[in-house]
This record gives C-alpha cells, structure tokens and sequence, in this order.
C-alpha cells in the first residue's frame, strides 16, 4: 500500500515539473553558450582547447615539419598514390581554379590577380620554373599541406585526396605546357 501511494505522488501530469529526482547526475547542469563566460573555470572562458597531443577522428596527422628537413623527407617520401586519368587530372583543374589560381596564376606563372592587382606585393612561386619542375611530387604535396615561405598551409583546407589531385594537374597539365 505504502509503494502504490509513493508511485502515485510521484507522477504528476505537467511536464514542466521535474518531479523528485534522487540521484540528478549531471542531466540538469548549467548550461554555458560556447563563448560565454563560465565562473566555473579558472581561465573564465567556457570554450576549451583539445587535450594536448589528440587528433579529430577525421583528421590524419601529418607527419612531416614545415621546416627544410620536412620538405626534403617529404619529397623522398611522398608518392601520388592515385592513378592518374583524365577525369582525376579535371578535378584537379577545377581544386588548382579555386585554391591555387589567385595566387599563382592559371596558367601556374605566379601571375595570379592578388598578384597582379597589387594585394600582394611578394610574387608567388612559378610553378613553371625549372627548380620547381624539377622538385619531387612530394615535396610540392608538402608545400600545399604545411606551407612555405608566405604561402600558408591548406592542410586544414584540402584533404589528402584533393592535394595529390592538384599535384597531378599542376604536373601533367600546367608544366607539360612549357
């Protein structure tokens, strides 16, 4: 009797009201908007930085530096590993159109219209001149994926797939052309 008279005080028909809760948890904290202030922290931001040393499951390490020495073991290392046909070397017109052709030019002569119209005063690289078409598939990936000189890196942009395609186009299509 005394469990059926506890069942039926416990129900109530609002559902605004919570009832008697014994052991909440955590289902009814505060809740802080992303950049708010949270007093509860010591810093007083509500927003937190990634564990140091964890990836994004999306996301795959890189594991060369942006520095000569990466470059290089990039170049030694890195090899398209995708077969090159007629519609990936497309794809990777259409990449190079949207990433690369501003600063470097369409036809890769580091004429690009930032360039060219003065937003930029620093000429961008060739991708015509000798030492880059003589640079190995590698290390040009490197340059796209950690960056170089005033060029900043599209890594975080372009995913591994789509950098070995502009690779590609820059090869067969831009430096088969000089």
């Amino acid at each position: 009797m005394i469990l059926l008279v506890f069942a039926f005080a416990s129900c109530d028909r609002s559902r605004e009201d919570k009832g008697y809760e014994y052991f909440p948890d955590m289902a009814h904290g505060p809740d802080y908007k992303t950049y708010s202030e949270n007093p509860a922290m010591a810093d007083g931001r509500t927003m937190r930085k990634p564990v140091e040393g964890t990836v994004p499951r999306h996301m795959q390490p890189y594991p060369y530096s942006a520095d000569f020495d990466g470059r290089a073991l990039a170049g030694q290392n890195l090899k398209n590993p995708y077969a090159i046909d007629a519609r990936f070397l497309e794809e990777g017109k259409a990449l190079y159109d949207i990433f690369c052709a501003q600063c470097h030019g369409v036809e890769g002569d580091g004429k690009g219209w930032l360039h060219t119209s003065g937003k930029y005063v620093i000429p961008p690289t060739s991708l015509i001149s000798d030492v880059i078409m003589a640079q190995p598939s590698g290390e040009t990936y490197h340059v796209i994926s950690a960056g170089w000189g005033v060029m900043g890196e599209h890594g975080s942009l372009i995913t591994p797939e789509q950098r070995w395609k502009i690779v590609a186009f820059i090869e067969h299509i831009i430096q088969d052309k000089k």
